[in-house]
């Protein structure tokens, strides 16, 4: 840290390390995909993911509009949290990167049983049945290769928070307030 804290006007001061990084990615199973409409608008829905091979790797279904989207602007983004996990709420990590977009059998094996497996982990025959239905005729599969990264601890804020507190001295009514 660069001093005593004095506000929050700049919290990259906060980073997230590499370790925290990875155990997040490994914990959370959702992330916000963002991507942008014809007319440039920013648009963002929750999905399920499966981190591997340093990409992030998610499906819809060929209808969604975020399919046409990403073939005409491959650059979107992502952005992960540690809110609902065991980690807290107070870890993100956002990703801007390039979307590829596939439907290759070779891909679809290994992915829609990882995929099942992070969604439901203690659930083989959810599983198996979850795959299934993945299998349609019309679903593709994102992969995000991400070539930049923001990451934000809000553990460390908290704690440069607290030290800040107890360092200054203790508040005292003044006459007009007894």
């Amino acid at each position: 840290m660069l001093g005593p804290v004095q506000n929050y006007e700049d919290v990259t001061i906060y980073p997230l390390d590499d370790d925290k990084e990875q155990l997040l990615l490994a914990t959370q199973n959702e992330c916000t995909f963002i991507w942008s409409n014809k007319d440039g608008w920013p648009v963002g829905v929750i999905m399920s993911y499966v981190f591997q091979d340093a990409k992030f790797w998610l499906t819809a279904s060929a209808q969604r509009l975020r399919i046409p989207a990403v073939r005409r602007d491959p650059r979107v983004c992502i952005c992960v949290t540690s809110k609902g996990t065991t980690l807290g709420a107070n870890s993100t990590v956002t990703y801007k990167g390039t979307c590829e977009l596939s439907q290759d059998d070779a891909t679809k094996a290994w992915f829609y049983p990882a995929l099942a497996k992070v969604l439901r982990p203690d659930d083989k025959t959810a599983q198996k049945n979850f795959v299934a239905f993945l299998d349609s005729p019309n679903r593709i599969i994102l992969s995000v290769t991400p070539t930049q990264r923001i990451g934000y601890d809000g553990a460390k804020m908290g704690r440069a928070t607290k030290a800040w507190l107890s360092s200054r001295p203790a508040a005292t009514p003044s006459d007009d307030q007894v």
